[in-house]
């Protein structure tokens, strides 16, 4: 793993990609390049279409750029997508056909799996999971949303709300601190809340739970699935299993392997 360039601008990230690939590459066995960025690509998944929290991304031509600088046919796809790819094909998700993946992290990401194959609209921009509405009078979003499922559920909703980091909270929740459990107790009703909605359009076999924030799943996951019963009628979560995710960090590198391995019939 190396950095994210700062300032995180389009061409210096583009380096910075193509100096890992070339130096992965010394021997010529690559064959191809996947990328997750986060935010959405357009349909023929090589522009970057915009990415809310890096510099200067507006359609960013990334494929094109990585293939010039490295000689290796490349395809993106937004970050979550191939974490939710990845858990699919060798995590939590496998041997599923129908499943979602929710990112908790500096936002909220998702990805969502039909019949086994990622689902991402006619544009390419389908899946921003996080960008549902979960309170209309709630904050401002980056999205231009008010009251976004990431406002409450991500790294700055959780110090928003709390005033700590979620690092923290854990900690202090681990150590039995009842204010932190009481934190998380909320934080799984809100996250139960955002899922209910994504539960009742898609009925998935089983709803992923990753990001850095899942390492606190203990803690706020009895709360989002007690908050889903509570919700969601019984005939619209027939069998369905809520889980963290199992390929922590390594998902979205996974996913995007397989994304390439898909995308120029590797496989």
């Amino acid at each position: 793993m190396v950095p994210t360039p700062q300032p995180s601008t389009p061409t210096a990230v583009a380096e910075a990609i193509a100096h890992l690939v070339n130096g992965l590459n010394a021997d010529g066995s690559c064959r191809a390049v996947g990328i997750g960025i986060p935010g959405p690509v357009d349909g023929s998944a090589r522009i970057a279409k915009v990415a809310i929290n890096l510099s200067g991304w507006q359609d960013v031509p990334l494929a094109a750029w990585v293939e010039e600088k490295t000689g290796l046919s490349t395809t993106l796809n937004n970050d979550a997508n191939c974490a939710g790819l990845g858990e699919a094909w060798l995590g939590a998700g496998r041997d599923r056909q129908n499943l979602i993946l929710i990112t908790l992290g500096t936002g909220v990401g998702g990805a969502i799996i039909l019949n086994g194959q990622l689902f991402t609209g006619h544009y390419g921009a389908a899946g921003e999971l996080g960008l549902i509405t979960l309170n209309p009078d709630g904050p401002p979003c980056n999205s231009g949303n008010n009251g976004s499922f990431e406002q409450y559920c991500s790294i700055n909703g959780v110090k928003r709300i709390s005033g700590k980091d979620p690092g923290e909270l854990g900690q202090l929740a681990q150590a039995g601190d009842a204010a932190a459990i009481a934190h998380w107790q909320t934080y799984g009703k809100l996250l139960g809340a955002g899922l209910t909605s994504l539960i009742y359009i898609f009925t998935p076999e089983i709803v992923i739970i990753g990001g850095g924030i899942s390492a606190s799943s203990e803690f706020f996951l009895p709360a989002a699935i007690a908050e889903i019963e509570r919700r969601v009628l019984p005939s619209s979560r027939v069998d369905l299993e809520i889980t963290k995710a199992t390929l922590d960090n390594n998902a979205g590198m996974v996913g995007a392997a397989k994304l390439a391995l898909q995308q120029f019939s590797l496989v």
